[in-house]
């Protein structure tokens, strides 16, 4: 076993504080990733938090990981020593059921091992990023492509991929209109999405103040939802809704922004139920949907995507010892647009 520097939540309700955790021994398919950033998901904060459901304390999160390779096992042949990696939400699945043989595994039937709060294929508690060392199964380890400055590809492992597999299953591209709901760390990021691949974008927001940096992003559209004449003005414009936020919304208002045959997808995950009214659905065959992350494949595909069309997270790079702030922060909207921590402070 291998001990690492590590931040971990000891409750639901105090701070995180620095620790160590317990890496396993290379097995013959396994890799040994020194963690050069870890970005702070919003994931994160809800499940330190029990937001959904009891936690194995201490818990060390985070699945927006990326670093190098420093050792590999025998059996090793996608990734070799030295080479730029990354880690995002799973580290396992069966490999056996139809949506694993798919190439969907974070739809594993079984249910996909998160990278960390899951329980491991040697009865532990997976630990996240927040640590300098991860030894992770070859093939849930991506490449990272060089043209991606590495402290802004750690979110395209979560931020990134949740918001571009559902873009990309509902089609997104020319000829499509698209709302993203929500300008934060998921937000900006569907945006910037969205975007290179050849939608009309309207970005849906609270209020106007980050209405600049989504233009920027490739927006031809900015609303205020707190303006009640937003839902009148938009009303029947969507082909596709992609809806970021964590916290409630009242989903039958955004229902009644979708044209014929339109879907509202939800990738956010606030803790309470999200109401919908069936007629909200009746009035022009519209759908309301969920999607999670990407499978490996398409985990690739994306980060390839984001490098050969200059794409990136916006980060706020921080130290260890400001995880805590970070996270109240968060909490506010108080980031533009991921924190990501840099990992070298916990060495």
């Amino acid at each position: 076993m291998l001990t690492v520097n590590a931040i971990a939540a000891t409750s639901a309700t105090e701070p995180l504080v620095r620790t160590t955790v317990e890496r396993r021994d290379l097995g013959p398919r396994d890799i040994l990733i020194e963690i050069s950033y870890a970005g702070i998901c919003h994931s994160d904060i809800h499940t330190v938090r029990g937001d959904w459901g009891r936690v194995a304390y201490p818990l060390t999160v985070g699945h927006e990981i990326v670093g190098h390779v420093t050792a590999v096992g025998p059996e090793v042949t996608r990734h070799a020593v030295g080479d730029r990696v990354g880690v995002g939400c799973m580290v396992n699945s069966c490999r056996e059921c139809a949506n694993c043989r798919a190439g969907q595994e974070q739809y594993c039937e079984a249910g996909n091992t998160g990278t960390y709060a899951a329980v491991d294929r040697d009865g532990t508690i997976t630990q996240g990023g927040y640590s300098t060392h991860i030894v992770v199964d070859q093939d849930f380890v991506l490449r990272v492509p060089t043209e991606i400055p590495i402290e802004a590809a750690a979110p395209l492992l979560c931020a990134g991929i949740t918001t571009y597999s559902p873009l990309a299953h509902w089609k997104a591209g020319p000829g499509k209109k698209v709302a993203v709901v929500g300008m934060g760390g998921l937000g900006h990021m569907a945006v910037k999405l969205a975007a290179a691949m050849g939608a009309e974008v309207t970005v849906l927001s609270q209020t106007l103040g980050k209405k600049d940096d989504g233009l920027a992003f490739g927006a031809q559209h900015y609303y205020a939802t707190s303006d009640p004449a937003t839902f009148e003005a938009l009303r029947n414009g969507f082909d596709l809704i992609v809806n970021t936020v964590s916290a409630p919304i009242d989903i039958n208002q955004y229902l009644s922004l979708l044209r014929l045959d339109g879907t509202l997808v939800s990738v956010g995950a606030p803790p309470e139920p999200l109401p919908v009214q069936v007629f909200s659905l009746f009035g022009g065959r519209r759908s309301f949907a969920g999607s999670s992350i990407g499978g490996i494949a398409e985990t690739q595909e994306m980060l390839d995507f984001c490098a050969e069309r200059g794409i990136a997270a916006e980060v706020e790079v921080i130290g260890a010892d400001q995880v805590n702030d970070a996270y109240e922060r968060v909490l506010k909207s108080d980031v533009r647009y991921r924190f990501v921590i840099d990992v070298d402070t916990l060495r």
